[in-house]
C-alpha cells in the first residue's frame, strides 16, 4: 500500500469560501497600509531630512542650525492651492517654489493667470475676492475698497510684507537722459511733462507706458505713494505685461516705464535712468559698471541690492502676501507659505533671488 499513488481531496464548498474570504482581507489590509504610506510619505521626507541633510557652509540659502528653516513651519496644509499676483513676483518664483517643494513636498503652489485682465496686484486681490485664488502674492496691501468687499461677503484680508524691491524706470536705448527726480517722474505720469527737453534731455515727446488700471501695482518710496495710477494723465499707454512693456519701449523712441527692478534691470533692450530725490544725488538700480548690449544675454545687469537696502535709492516697493481670513484651507495655505518665506531660510532665498529681506 505504501507504493499507492496519493489521490487529491477536492475542497468542500464552504473550504472555498474560506480561502476567497482570506484572500479578499489580504487585498484590503495591503490597499489600505499603501494608502496610509501615501499619506505618511511627505511627514517621513521631511523628517529624515531634518536629521540626514548635512549642514551646508558659506552664503546660501540653507539656514544654519540655530536658525528658522522650512522644517520648523507648523500647521502646513497637504494638498494644491491656487495663487498669482504682482508681476513683480514673476522672476522670484522659480527659485521660491523649488525651495519650498524640496523641502515641503506637501504644499503644492499651483500658479493661475487671470483670464480677461492681465496680471498684477489688482487682479490677483481681485481673483482671491471671488474665490480664483487661494492667496495672493502683492506689491501693495489691500485698499479699502478690496477690504470693504472682503467683509461684504463675509471675511476679511490680512497681509503681510515679506520683501522689498526698488522700482526700475526703462527708456529707449537711444535717449540722452542719464537720469530724473522722483518729482519728474511723477509730474511724467500726472502729465504735467510732456516732452524730454523739460528734464534737460532732447525735444522729444514723451510716451509713457504703465500697467493696467485693474492690475497696476502703487509705487512705494520712504512709506508713501509717488504713483498713484489712478491720478495719471489720460495720455498714458496701458500694457498687458512688463514683456509686452519692455519690447514697446524698446521700439518706441521717447518712452518710459517703471516696474519692478527685478523684472527690468537684467534686459538688455532698454536703457536705465537714474533716479533720486534732487539732480544731484541720483542712484543706479544696477551695478555699474553698466553691461555691454553684445555682452547680453551671456551676462546680465544686476540689481543694486545694497543702495535699495540702506535707502539709497529713493523708489521701492514691498512684497506681500495676503491671505482670506476666513478660517479655512485657504487661510492655512496663505499663512504657511507666509511663514515660510519669514523663515531664515525663507529670507535668504528671497535674498538669492535678488530682493531685500525684512529680516
Amino acid at each position: 500500500m505504501t507504493n499507492e499513488r496519493r489521490r487529491s481531496v477536492p475542497l468542500s464548498r464552504d473550504a472555498v469560501q474560506i480561502v476567497r474570504g482570506l484572500i479578499v482581507g489580504e487585498l484590503i489590509t495591503i490597499i489600505i497600509i499603501g494608502g496610509l504610506w501615501l499619506w505618511l510619505r511627505p511627514r517621513l521626507q521631511i523628517d529624515n531630512r531634518a536629521f540626514s541633510r548635512p549642514v551646508s557652509q558659506g552664503t546660501n540659502t540653507t539656514s544654519a542650525v540655530t536658525g528658522s528653516t522650512f522644517q520648523t513651519v507648523t500647521n502646513v496644509p497637504i494638498g494644491s492651492f491656487k495663487h498669482g499676483g504682482s508681476t513683480a513676483w514673476a522672476s522670484i518664483r522659480p527659485l521660491v517654489y523649488a525651495h519650498i517643494q524640496n523641502v515641503r513636498p506637501e504644499l503644492q503652489l499651483r500658479y493661475v493667470d487671470p483670464i480677461s485682465s492681465s496680471p498684477g496686484s489688482g487682479s490677483g486681490i481681485q481673483m482671491l475676492l471671488d474665490g480664483e485664488l487661494d492667496f495672493v502674492e502683492s506689491s501693495r496691501p489691500p485698499t479699502a475698497a478690496e477690504e470693504e468687499i472682503a467683509r461684504q461677503r463675509g471675511f476679511t484680508l490680512a497681509s503681510r510684507q515679506v520683501a522689498v524691491d526698488g522700482v526700475a524706470i526703462a527708456t529707449h536705448p537711444s535717449l540722452q537722459v542719464s537720469g530724473i527726480t522722483v518729482e519728474q517722474l511723477q509730474q511724467i505720469y500726472s502729465g504735467k511733462i510732456n516732452n524730454w527737453q523739460q528734464v534737460g534731455g532732447p525735444d522729444l515727446a514723451i510716451t509713457a507706458f504703465a500697467g493696467r488700471l485693474e492690475s497696476a501695482d502703487t509705487v512705494i518710496s520712504a512709506d508713501k505713494q509717488i504713483l498713484d495710477p489712478q491720478t495719471f494723465a489720460s495720455n498714458i499707454q496701458y500694457v498687458y505685461s512688463p514683456t509686452e512693456a519692455l519690447r514697446r519701449v524698446n521700439q518706441t523712441p521717447g518712452s518710459i516705464y517703471y516696474a519692478a527692478a527685478r523684472t527690468i534691470v537684467p534686459q538688455c533692450t532698454v536703457k536705465l535712468l537714474d533716479v533720486g530725490l534732487v539732480p544731484t544725488k541720483l542712484a543706479s538700480p544696477y551695478v555699474k559698471p553698466l553691461v555691454a548690449k553684445n555682452q547680453c544675454p551671456q551676462q546680465r545687469n544686476q540689481v543694486n541690492t545694497e543702495i535699495i537696502n540702506n535707502g539709497t535709492y529713493p523708489i521701492t516697493t514691498k512684497l506681500y502676501v495676503i491671505t482670506k481670513q476666513n478660517n479655512g484651507q485657504q487661510q492655512q495655505a496663505g499663512e504657511a507659505y507666509t511663514n515660510l518665506l519669514l523663515t531664515d531660510q525663507g529670507q535668504r532665498v528671497i535674498e538669492e533671488a535678488g530682493l531685500i529681506p525684512v529680516r
